[in-house]
């Protein structure tokens, strides 16, 4: 176990260092001059060629990627070139935005897809399951940012029932749980589907065994042997799937905030972009890359710590 963990975490270093590659690399080649917009449209070309020395863009793309690995490795991330603030403390107050609403959205998913493939196993072959079944590929099939801008048509400009834009007012805890309902729904909607149609299938699984039998020959109701004996089981790899699952959904979480207006890590990376401010957007970039390799290696260790069939092959 203690060599798989190794592996894994070694495989998320190589991932992470690729990554830097390729960012930077593509930032190198996207059209746009950062000094000119840090410095303005009058600024002289004596002032821009300073700028462009003082950030290093006029040394060769090698000693430039050189020089963003070493200050990433001392956890410098850089100067943001529009405010000139640093890019660690720019993402570290956008951040936990992002992270609340991965969180709300991973709620929606669990409060709607659990029961959702409960009533399906226990309606099984009715009309309800066939229903189900047709509800969760739907939802799956739907983009998110689709179902972002749906809801807020609907809820919040044609209904007015909640904000369309911000994340509610600073210190007014209502405003702010009110303003995460429509984007966290919009996220955790396609997982809706995904969970369902797995604690179907394992709750089915599950169903068929001998100890399930056996509580049904002492005559215990099928609610009972559904939530106190079967659930309990079926729920572990849907645990392993929110796990893997996690990572996506702070993918999503991007979208959601640019469609609402949210402050977090998603519309931080989309206005930099719009910008040319490089220095946010590899920053922001890196930070969620690090944060998706980092779950899905819990996830691959939990998948392992839980499953024995996991455990054995690793052996």
């Amino acid at each position: 176990m203690i060599r798989y963990a190794a592996k894994r975490v070694l495989l998320g270093i190589v991932i992470l260092l690729f990554t830097m590659l390729v960012m930077y690399s593509a930032v190198y080649v996207i059209p746009g001059d950062p000094a000119t917009v840090a410095l303005g449209p009058r600024a002289t070309p004596a002032m821009r060629a300073a700028l462009w020395e003082r950030m290093g863009l006029d040394q060769p793309l090698y000693i430039q990627i050189g020089s963003f690995f070493a200050r990433v490795l001392q956890g410098d991330l850089g100067l943001d070139v529009v405010g000139r603030r640093e890019v660690s403390t720019i993402i570290a107050e956008t951040l936990p935005n992002t992270l609340i609403l991965a969180i709300a959205s991973l709620g929606w998913a669990l409060i709607l897809g659990i029961p959702l493939g409960c009533l399906a196993v226990v309606y099984r072959g009715s009309f309800i399951d066939r229903l189900t079944g047709i509800l969760s590929v739907s939802v799956i099939a739907l983009p998110s940012f689709v179902v972002a801008l749906c809801s807020l048509l609907i809820f919040a400009v044609q209904l007015r029932w909640l904000p369309a834009m911000g994340a509610g007012r600073a210190g007014d805890i209502g405003s702010q749980l009110r303003a995460l309902i429509l984007p966290a729904f919009a996220v955790g909607l396609g997982w809706v589907g995904y969970l369902a149609r797995l604690v179907r299938a394992s709750m089915l699984e599950v169903m068929s065994e001998t100890h399930i039998r056996t509580a049904r020959a002492f005559g215990l109701s099928e609610s009972r042997i559904i939530f106190s004996y079967a659930l309990p089981i079926a729920i572990v790899p849907t645990i392993a799937l929110v796990a893997v699952g996690l990572g996506g959904i702070l993918s999503s979480s991007v979208f959601a905030e640019i469609v609402f207006s949210r402050p977090g890590i998603g519309s931080l990376t989309y206005s930099a972009v719009l910008t040319r401010n490089y220095p946010v957007v590899m920053g922001a970039v890196l930070v969620m890359t690090a944060i998706y390799v980092a779950i899905t290696i819990a996830a691959d260790l939990l998948i392992a710590g839980i499953d024995p069939r996991v455990r054995d092959a690793l052996r």
